[in-house]
This record gives structure tokens, C-alpha cells and sequence, in this order.
């Protein structure tokens, strides 16, 4: 298992990922969730991966293998590499060059991972393993809004709003209560980095199937490029830091909540219904 997550917001994107992959309690292992792609000037694609990890491999190799036929088609046509040319206007995408529109981008990596999902299907069944994964996509297309989509196994897309700026996917329960409290698109990239940084490092206390290195990008709106790239590794002392910030400020606000009515300092106007003990408790 792993945990991924991206938060859409005004001044562009952010997103992150851990590295931990495993297979049982005696063996886990390190791989990259994170895939950045930028196939020409006027588009930026992030890729974050999780679930079957030779499914999200091969989801992610037949994109780099239809982006390089592309790009050297176009080398052997004697420019920059172009769309393939087809007769089903752009229904049915070949490479991340061929759509105008982000959500295209969603469906595409969507159909591919159908495809590889199907073709595994047969074999995994009969050992009892799942082969499903699932994928969040962020960038942007020049002329055209930044945008961040999650991607379900089933290959059908939804994308985060102002209502919902943020998607996650693996791991993602314990990580949420941060971002549901805090998550706005009127974030900074960096106040953004920072609580998606507390997501993760929250979801590894609770969770020993997420963890480090942690890798985190930060793409600002209209740039087209990655502004800031950071991973932090195992022995991070940033995670610590994080991790001990964040406690600390939750036993401070503890300590901050109401008290009830039989508590030195209760207000005396306080509206707690108070009842009788149940002698049957006794």
C-alpha cells in the first residue's frame, strides 16, 4: 500500500507521495510513486501511483513507450514531435501530446490502466491478488486552467474543486482529518506543501504499509514547470519535526476545549445537559 495526494489551489498545485511498497510484514521495499512528465513546452503532467505496483509499472512504461514514438515520429518528420494522426478526433488519445484538455489527459491514463488491468486479471485471480491501482494526474495544458484528477480502477476520473480541493489515494484515512480542517485552494504553495507534508507523516504513525523517502512537488500556475522539487528521506529530521510540531499543537488545543460542568474554570453559563449517574453503572 502506499498514500498519494494532490491539493488544487489558486496559486497552482501541490502533490506528494511516500515510497513504501510491501508485501507482507518481512518484506518492503522502496519504489517512486511519483512521475513527472513534460513532454513539450506547453504541457506539464505529474503522475502519483498506487495499488498493484506491476500494474501502476506497466501503466506507467506504455505512457513513457506511446510518448517516445511520438517524439521520434515526429524527429523523422524532421520538427518536434506532434498528436498522431487518427480518424476518431481526439475520443481516443496515443500520447500525453495529444490533448487539448487536461480531463483527456484523465481518460487516457484511465483506459491504459484498464487495459493493463484486464490483461492480468486472468493470472492474479488464480492466485487471490488484485491487480487494480489508481492514479492522480495534475498540470496543465498552456491556454488552458491547471487541474488535478483522481483516477479509479475502473478508469472513470473525477477532479478536485474549490468545494473538494484535495484527492488522495491509497492510504488516505488517516491522512485526511488535517486537510479536512484545513485544506483551502486560497492556500500558499508552501502552507499547502506543509500540510500535505503533515498528511503523510500522520498517516505513517498510524500506518506501517506508508513511508519514507516522502517526495513533494509544487507547480505554480501558468509556469509550466515544476517550481520546487523536495523528497525526504529516512532519516529526515524534518519528518520528526513535522510529526512533533503537529502533536504538540493538537495537545494544545486539547487543552483549549470546554470543560465540563463539574471542572474548575466550567463558564457558568455553559449549556451541557447534565444527568444523574445510572446507579445500574454502578
Amino acid at each position: 500500500m502506499t498514500y498519494c495526494l494532490g491539493l488544487l489551489l489558486q496559486a497552482g498545485l501541490v502533490m506528494a507521495s511516500d515510497c513504501r511498497t510491501n508485501a507482507g510484514v518481512d518484506y518492503i521495499s522502496t519504489y517512486r510513486k511519483m512521475h513527472i512528465f513534460r513532454p513539450s513546452d506547453d504541457r506539464l503532467i505529474v503522475l502519483l501511483a498506487a495499488g498493484n505496483l506491476a500494474t501502476t509499472q506497466a501503466v506507467v512504461n506504455r505512457i513513457q513507450r506511446d510518448l517516445d514514438r511520438a517524439q521520434r515520429r515526429g524527429r523523422q518528420e524532421g520538427g518536434e514531435a506532434t498528436a498522431e494522426p487518427h480518424g476518431r478526433g481526439r475520443d481516443h488519445l496515443h500520447s500525453l501530446l495529444d490533448a487539448d484538455y487536461l480531463f483527456e489527459l484523465a481518460d487516457y491514463v484511465g483506459r491504459i490502466s484498464r487495459e493493463v488491468q484486464a490483461e492480468i486479471k486472468p493470472a492474479l485471480s488464480q492466485a487471490g491478488a488484485s491487480g487494480s491501482a489508481s492514479f492522480i494526474l495534475g498540470g496543465q495544458i498552456a491556454g488552458q486552467p491547471h487541474g488535478l484528477f483522481m483516477i479509479y480502477p475502473q478508469g472513470n476520473a473525477v477532479m478536485a474543486t474549490t468545494e473538494t480541493p484535495f484527492v488522495q489515494i491509497g492510504e488516505s484515512k488517516y491522512g485526511k482529518p488535517p486537510l479536512d480542517g484545513l485544506a483551502s485552494t486560497a492556500m500558499s504553495l508552501e502552507d499547502a506543501a506543509r500540510l500535505c507534508l503533515v498528511s503523510q507523516v500522520v498517516t505513517r504513525r498510524s500506518n506501517l504499509t506508508v513511508g519514507p523517502p516522502f517526495d513533494l512537488v509544487m507547480l505554480r500556475r501558468d509556469e509550466l514547470r515544476i517550481a520546487q522539487q523536495l523528497r525526504l528521506g529516512n532519516d529526515s529530521r524534518e519528518i520528526d519535526t513535522f510529526l512533533s510540531t503537529w502533536v504538540e499543537a493538537q495537545r494544545e488545543a486539547l487543552g483549549r476545549l470546554p470543560r465540563f460542568p463539574w471542572e474548575p474554570g466550567a463558564c457558568s453559563d455553559s449549556a451541557w445537559v447534565s444527568c444523574s449517574a445510572d446507579p445500574s453503572l454502578a
